[in-house]
């Protein structure tokens, strides 16, 4: 027959996701992610008072300022998402790109105040210490924009979006109480390990398999977490952060 001839649709890789099913685990992990940020940053910001909390430097205010409305505009991002309010969301999208960009131009700032005031926590001198920030800055960046690029694609979408999000859990997590935390500090990327591994697990379940954004971003964020540290001890490294201590 004539029909013969023609061409099979192509067959997507990805399984539909599971509408319920992913309203479930993001939301989860949303909440899971605020209660992460809270926990750290509790007793020196948010029941500080917020705007009225000891801040070391006006830049730090901004920094948080922007840092707690971005999760703020997550929640209400995945509450568009659970309400079937797709339009909604994509609309207050654009809004959440230029706040992402606003953390990307502040965050750094940030950073280099902190450089400036001497801030070494981990055990480590300033200079080291300086690229924590800096490349916890840089991963959401990267990951923010490849969510973005990624917008007509739900699945990779969602995945990136948390994934960036995990990339800046670092400074809560250093002040989380945990023994073990403080005085083994590599001991706190346990914590971002086990976003990533949640996420695993549920591609496997809902999808048959590992998508391909889980699996590079992750594999991103977690070689960066591990070798940022010896990094920072170089004297390429510390001759860069002199330079922005003096010029940034």
């Amino acid at each position: 027959m004539a029909t013969d001839a023609l061409p099979l649709p192509a067959v997507s890789r990805v399984r539909p996701a599971n509408p319920k099913s992913d309203r479930v685990f993001f939301g989860v992990m949303v909440v899971v992610l605020y209660a992460t940020v809270y926990y750290g940053f509790a007793k020196t910001y948010y029941a500080a008072g917020m705007m009225r909390a000891a801040l070391p430097a006006p830049i730090i205010h901004i920094h948080a300022a922007l840092m707690t409305l971005w999760l703020v505009l997550l929640l209400v991002q995945v509450g568009l998402v659970i309400a079937r309010k797709v339009a909604w969301h994509r609309s207050l999208g654009v809004f959440g790109f230029l706040v992402a960009l606003a953390i990307v131009i502040i965050g750094p700032i940030a950073a280099t105040n902190a450089l400036r005031r001497g801030e070494a926590p981990l055990g480590l001198d300033s200079l080291t210490f300086y690229v924590i920030p800096l490349t916890a800055i840089g991963l959401f960046a990267i990951f923010a924009f490849a969510a973005w690029r990624a917008r007509r694609r739900p699945a990779d979408h969602k995945r990136l979006i948390l994934i960036a999000n995990v990339a800046l859990i670092d400074a809560a997590v250093g002040r989380w109480p945990v023994h073990l935390f403080q005085q083994y500090p590599p001991a706190q990327d346990l914590v971002p390990l086990a976003f990533l591994l949640a996420l695993v697990a549920y591609d496997l379940i809902s999808q048959r398999k590992v998508l391909r954004s889980t699996i590079w971003a992750s594999v991103v964020l977690m070689a960066v977490h591990l070798t940022r540290v010896p990094v920072g001890k170089t004297q390429a490294w510390h001759a860069f952060a002199t330079f922005m201590l003096g010029h940034g």
